[in-house]
Formats: C-alpha cells, sequence, structure tokens
C-alpha cells in the first residue's frame, strides 16, 4: 500500500501519510511523492485545498532515521529540499489535522499550512539540538517570527516536548480540538474554503506570504547549508548512533582531546 494516500472530492486533495508502524516517520521517496502531489495540485483548478492527515494515532515522528542516514541532504537538489520549494511556491490553502505527536520535521512542515488543528492529547517537539542538527523547513525565520526569540529558543534551543494547548498559546495551531472531531473540524474548514471564490482566495493567501517570501527563502537556503556541515559532525555521528541503539548520546568523547604542555 502507498506510503501516502490522496483522494480528490468536491474541489478538497486530501494527502494522508500512511506509515503507521513507523510513526509516519518521513522518508526520502516520501518527501519526493509529497513534493510532486503538492507541485501538481498547484496547477489543477480543480483543487482549491489541500487536508493533509495522517493514519494512526502518531501525525509525523520526523525523519525516519535509518533512510536519513542512507540519504542524508547533500549539496544541489535533495527530497527535503524539492517539498520545501512545493510548499514555499504552494499558492492554495493547506489545513492540517494533528493528533498524536508531530517530531523535528513533523512539526517544521506545519509551518507551511494555513489551518492547523491538534487534539488535545497532541505532542509537539523541535529535538534537533539533540541530534546536534539545525532547524529546517525555513523555521528559524517562521518560528521566531510568530513566537518571539526568546520562545523559540526555548522551543529549540532545549528541544523539551509542548503539549497542543501550548502549541496554541503560542500562535503555532489554529484550534485545540477533542480528539473525536479532530477530522471533522478540519474536513469543515477545508469545504469552507473550498467554497470561496478561487482567485481571491489565492491572491488573499499570495499577499499574506509575500512580505515574507524573501526572508523566508534566505532562512531555507541558510539552513540547509549549516544543516548538511551538522549532519557530517562527529556529534551528529553519535546522537543518530545513539537514537538508534536507544542509549543516551555521550558528546563528551566527540571532542578532540587537549594537547598536553
Amino acid at each position: 500500500m502507498s506510503e501516502i494516500l490522496t483522494e480528490h472530492t468536491d474541489g478538497i486533495l486530501r494527502v494522508q501519510l500512511n506509515r503507521p508502524a513507523q510513526k509516519n516517520a518521513m522518508t526520502s521517496a516520501m518527501y519526493t511523492e509529497l513534493a510532486d502531489i503538492l507541485n501538481q495540485a498547484d496547477k489543477d483548478d480543480a483543487i482549491r485545498v489541500v487536508l493533509w492527515h495522517s493514519t494512526g494515532n502518531v501525525f509525523c515522528a520526523g525523519n525516519d532515521v535509518v533512510d536519513f542516514l542512507k540519504n542524508p541532504p547533500r549539496p544541489g537538489a535533495f527530497p527535503q529540499g524539492d517539498l520545501m520549494d512545493a510548499f514555499v511556491r504552494f499558492e492554495k490553502p493547506i489545513v492540517a489535522a494533528v493528533q498524536g505527536a508531530a517530531i523535528g520535521g513533523g512539526t517544521t512542515i506545519l509551518t507551511h499550512c494555513d489551518f492547523i488543528y491538534a487534539v488535545e492529547s497532541a505532542k509537539f517537539q523541535l529535538p534537533f539540538i539533540n541530534l546536534a542538527l539545525v532547524p529546517e523547513f525555513g523555521s528559524s525565520f517562521s518560528i521566531p517570527a510568530r513566537v518571539g526569540h526568546l520562545r523559540a529558543a526555548e522551543l529549540y534551543l532545549l528541544g523539551e516536548p509542548f503539549t497542543a494547548a501550548r502549541a496554541a498559546e503560542l500562535g503555532l495551531v489554529t484550534r485545540v480540538v477533542p480528539d473525536a472531531d479532530l477530522l471533522t473540524t478540519a474536513t469543515a474548514t477545508a469545504q469552507k474554503l473550498a467554497a470561496k471564490p478561487s482567485s481571491a482566495l489565492l491572491a488573499s493567501k499570495r499577499l499574506l506570504k509575500q512580505p515574507s517570501i524573501g526572508q523566508l527563502n534566505a532562512a531555507i537556503k541558510n539552513e540547509n547549508q549549516e544543516f548538511m556541515e551538522r549532519v557530517t559532525s562527529a556529534d551528529a555521528k553519535e546522537a543518530l548512533s545513539a537514537f538508534l541503539e536507544k542509549r543516551p548520546p555521550n558528546f563528551n568523547k566527540t571532542k578532540a582531546p587537549v594537547a598536553a604542555k
């Protein structure tokens, strides 16, 4: 079965991550496929809005670490970069429904959505620092722009989980809803959007994005460069190995010894 399911009904393109046994962690192939889906949807006049959700009890655990180690970001075109470009270009509204955990890229990807509904039990986390990595998907710009530097520093430099209620307080989700109402609420918003005049809808989203698009693209460029450098570091190798081995990382052993005088 496909790892990304799609269904187009009444102007709404439903996009569903479908890898529940792996907590909907994203592989390189999934990044590429999702980028292709968005690029095609952007050109299809019959699609007015995207409704994005996931199978199972986790929204998205970020990168599939095993796949990520085999296919890390490299200079030039790479799957995560293709999806970033697709999100930046996408002109139609995106409504997301978040259940369970949204970890790392599972949270940063959401910054490109226009409506985000999360269940009361949802958990978010930006744990890049714990993996000796840095923010991605332009979130080093978009999240501080929404929540301010001090709150962004708390999220990124500590890398600790936070609740859906905290995400709503910070302005990172539209609304927190009961678990049973998640998809109904998100679908109702998608239906309302699909009924709006499409040209005005596109123009309105374009105007909302336009003032910050240059800063977002600059952040993505800087993040990608820094990410590629960090992912090959000794600290990142230790952190990712520790993750796979289910043990605490030991960053002390990655430090070069000080030569005796």
